[in-house]
């Protein structure tokens, strides 16, 4: 399941430092405004302890996690929406992807342009939000015209349902509201909805971007104002140093503990940005286990043991017969398949069993 994060913001917030010290790729940090001009791609693996656990139970030859891609987009400005700077190619660029990460500037360096000459974080996010908004009114509206009339005259239910969803949608954007902030019905409005592919309409986690200094005082004002924002608006905020990641991820495993604890921190801040991303997009772990390998695989939140397994393979879901599964948790108890089995713990489940986050899962099929 290929599932991509856009990283977004200003120019020089901290995006391609953030997208290194996330994939340990090159894009390319530079000190003015479009440095990057094609979205570089990585895909970064989901950090998940009970992984590494289900090892001690179940010793594998091989340890495989789960992943995700980010997508490093360049700076937006005010006016993308209109075309400024490069701004039409960056927002087809965020429409590829299933969810944002809106970085934002929360440091102060004279050493560093501001594009707009300060900083002001709740200004910045402004202007990101509105020039998502106007692209997607843009796109909302150009629709609009073209089935308004026909919707008048015509008894097609589609024709008239997808009317009804782009009079909402329009609404709400001219309002200065966000596409996913309108209440759709999930059977009938919905789908046609996400066909739109409207940006707006993804998941938004903020990071806040600060300085080595904040990030071991536990933040600033600056953080905080953000973090007031991004709960108004539903939304999640998390506080990061770029730099200091950049420098966690160049050290040797051995020494990042003592760097960790000398920052107060317990943890690569980046663990905790996947994580929110991967649960800002609905998803779910399950795990296979064997001698062979023990595997993370990533799944939609309601997925069903059929689709489950259609991920390892599509012949798995077409010929599925059950899945024998047990939860994670019930092996750290009992230390041992078997004895998981023993206390009745190990379930044979059908075709309409919805698989849980850290279920244990073999599929029986038959092709």
């Amino acid at each position: 399941m290929a599932l991509q994060v856009g990283i977004v913001g200003l120019p020089n917030v901290g995006k391609s430092t953030l997208f290194n010290a996330l994939t340990a790729a090159k894009a390319e940090a530079a000190n003015y405004p479009f440095c990057t001009i094609d979205p570089n791609v990585g895909v970064v693996t989901v950090p998940d302890p009970r992984l590494e656990k289900i090892t001690q139970f179940i010793k594998p030859q091989s340890v495989v996690p789960t992943t995700m891609e980010f997508v490093d987009i360049a700076g937006i400005v005010k006016g993308a929406s209109q075309g400024e700077g490069l701004g039409n190619q960056f927002l087809s660029h965020i429409r590829q992807t299933d969810a944002i990460v809106h970085v934002v500037r929360c440091f102060d360096d004279p050493n560093i342009i501001h594009v707009s000459g300060s900083v002001d974080p709740l200004r910045d996010m402004e202007i990101i939000n509105t020039e998502l908004m106007l692209a997607d009114l843009d796109t909302v509206d150009k629709r609009y015209q073209k089935t308004h009339k026909v919707a008048q005259s015509t008894s097609d239910k589609k024709i008239k349902a997808e009317y009804e969803v782009l009079k909402k949608l329009k609404a709400a954007l001219e309002e200065g509201l966000p596409a996913r902030s309108v209440q759709f019905d999930e059977v009938t409005e919905l789908p046609i909805a996400k066909e739109l592919h409207l940006l707006t309409m993804k998941p938004v986690l903020y990071a806040c971007n600060v300085s080595d200094t904040d990030f071991a005082a536990g933040g600033n004002d600056w953080v905080r104002s953000v973090e007031k924002r991004a709960a108004e608006e539903g939304n999640t905020a998390l506080m990061i140093c770029s730099a200091m990641e950049a420098e966690i991820a160049l050290l040797p495993p051995e020494e990042r503990p003592e760097f960790l604890a000398a920052m107060n921190a317990t943890e690569p801040g980046l663990n905790r940005l996947i994580r929110e991303a991967y649960k800002l997009l609905g998803l779910y772990t399950f795990f296979t286990a064997g001698v062979k390998e023990v595997r993370a695989w990533t799944i939609r939140k309601g997925y069903k043991a059929p689709q489950a397994a259609g991920v390892i393979h599509t012949d798995f879901e077409k010929g599925f017969i059950r899945a024998e599964t047990y939860h994670c948790d019930d092996l750290f108890q009992y230390k041992s398949e078997q004895a998981v089995k023993d206390a009745g713990k190990y379930k044979l489940e059908g075709k309409e069993y919805i698989v849980k986050d850290g279920d244990v899962m073999f599929f029986r099929f038959n092709v």
